[in-house]
């Protein structure tokens, strides 16, 4: 190479290439691995806390669809901020970084279900908090992708890159949706779902700490001492979760919790204050023993009277408490009675415990009661056994799940399993403070074939209540009752005056519930929220 000409200018010295950010380990794969292993991880357990959100709110708040749609919205949306917000990380000591974010996020969204709580029941706020966890806990998800993949970005091409953490993220949501419904939250609730998931964020913070402490440096101890610290807070939550669920809960309810049971379906609570004996679910009460014969007695003796032949065989769905059972076995020419209702753990408290079992007179104990544990829909396509007596005693339709049990389409199935000379008795909320949800339940077992006759009973716990008598062939509403022994509410004179309503209680001549149009639910939503002044 020649020298350069005279009065040229030296070449401009070649800058130096910046210090590469270091590996994230001595053996790169195994580092790779690792952190491969860790999206995993973090997925599982960020969409493990979007549920455990959604669910509280929904158990607090009630109406599923909102509560769930405006958790996955708000979850969605701060993810988009922490990815945004994770370019402004300086690009060295990410890992650290990481770790950091592990043990935030494994507080947060591990101590989230019991914070709720307690918000709620010492402070009576639900919202701001709710959603401030999941505001906090979406942006420290969104961070946690982005700053692995810039932490692995010197170990695979960027393709590889994104396909495998991608792969390994998606895969991770669908163990969190696996292993939520169906082992977690029977086995754990939601308090200490919430807690394990904590631990499994912190103890990957402990774990990247103490595996990468040659590239983390002097920060390794003090990471380290971090995710210990914030291990210890949720180990010590987790093993007096379920004294402190209690103590909130008991600030929720009136009267001492006897039981306190988390079913794979609702939260299943019975309290008792004094002589007075109270079942709840997921929050609504179910009956009160001070007055439960008004509702049952209601339920079940105008139905029997409207027969036009003697009781042989009824179906009971719903009603886990074996009330409606206890009403029915009090007809000895009954011959069989079955009840379906969904929940095992309902059934369970009301077959063993003694205190329960005097309610229901020990029902389920009776020869002629066969019970099973299923969904109402799906047992009554799979079989063909047709019933003298159909009671149907669900909880009010405040979700999209229990809709479709109050939809035409479900009283068309039920029509195929009734005898002609039958009768068939639908709870149907309160007249007086849901009118339009009531009528609607009426309107739409109606327009299912049957003929109706609408009734209502004062229940002192729930104020005035109706009840939809529904028969194949028009009969009106029966005059006296059919010969039966110890009730303490209804005789023929109360039984007449059941199926009169006010003046100030017209019928309203409202939309058919069908499943691919559920207006009952926004009907019931909105006449409660009117009547209590929410």
């Amino acid at each position: 190479m020649s020298a350069p000409a005279a009065g040229d200018a030296p070449p401009a010295p070649t800058p130096a290439a910046p210090d590469p950010e270091p590996s994230p380990g001595g053996d790169p794969t195994l580092a790779t691995s690792a952190l491969f292993a860790a999206t995993f991880v973090v997925a599982t357990c960020g969409l493990v806390y979007e549920l455990v959100a959604g669910a509280m709110g929904s158990y607090l708040l009630g109406d599923s669809i909102t509560q769930f749609s405006l958790v996955i919205g708000v979850y969605l949306t701060f993810m988009g901020v922490g990815s945004y917000v994770s370019r402004y990380l300086p690009g060295t000591n990410l890992l650290a970084r990481f770790v950091q974010v592990e043990v935030a996020v494994g507080l947060l969204g591990g101590l989230s279900a019991l914070g709720l709580l307690a918000s709620y029941a010492l402070l009576g706020v639900v919202r701001p908090p709710l959603f401030g966890v999941v505001a906090g806990v979406g942006t420290l998800v969104g961070l946690e992708i982005p700053v692995l993949m810039r932490v692995l970005k010197d170990e695979l091409s960027f393709a590889e890159l994104v396909a495998r953490v991608l792969a390994f993220d998606y895969l991770g949501a669908l163990a969190a949706s696996l292993l939520f419904p169906l082992l977690c939250v029977p086995l754990l609730g939601l308090t200490r779902t919430a807690v394990l998931f904590g631990l499994f964020n912190t103890g990957l913070a402990l774990i990247l700490s103490l595996s990468f402490r040659d590239q983390l440096g002097p920060r390794a101890r003090a990471l380290a001492g971090q995710a210990l610290v914030a291990s210890g807070i949720l180990v010590a939550v987790g093993l007096g979760a379920e004294r402190v669920t209690l103590v909130l809960e008991q600030q929720l309810y009136e009267g001492t919790i006897l039981f306190h049971r988390q079913s794979p379906y609702q939260k299943v609570v019975v309290t008792r204050w004094r002589d007075d004996v109270r079942l709840l679910l997921d929050g609504h009460l179910q009956f009160s023993s001070k007055d439960e014969a008004r509702y049952h007695e209601a339920l079940v003796h105008p139905a029997v009277a409207s027969l036009g032949t003697p009781l042989r065989r009824a179906l009971v769905l719903g009603g886990g408490d074996g009330m409606a059972l206890r009403e029915l076995l009090r007809y000895p020419q009954l011959e069989q009675v079955t009840l379906v209702d969904l929940d095992p753990e309902v059934t369970r408290l009301f077959t063993e415990e003694p205190l329960l079992r005097a309610l229901n007179r020990d029902s389920y104990h009776d020869p002629r009661v066969e019970a099973h544990n299923a969904d109402a829909l799906p047992w009554l396509e799979a079989r063909d056994d047709v019933f003298d007596l159909i009671v149907v005693d669900f909880p009010d339709p405040r979700s999209y799940s229990l809709n479709k049990l109050y939809t035409r389409s479900f009283y068309r199935l039920l029509s195929r399993h009734l005898a002609q000379s039958g009768s068939l008795v639908v709870q149907a909320t309160s007249p007086y403070l849901a009118p339009r949800a009531f009528w609607c339940i009426a309107t739409t077992i109606e327009d299912a074939g049957f003929r109706v006759s609408p009734f209502h009973a004062h229940v002192p716990s729930f104020g005035d209540w109706g009840f939809v008598l529904a028969t194949p062939q028009d009969k009106g509403p029966p005059q006296t009752l059919a010969p039966v022994e110890g009730l303490s509410f209804l005789d023929d004179a109360t039984l007449r005056s059941l199926f009169v309503f006010p003046a100030d209680q017209p019928r309203l001549e409202l939309e058919v519930n069908r499943l691919h149009d559920p207006v009952l639910v926004g009907y019931h939503e909105t006449d409660w929220r009117n009547s209590v002044g929410e």
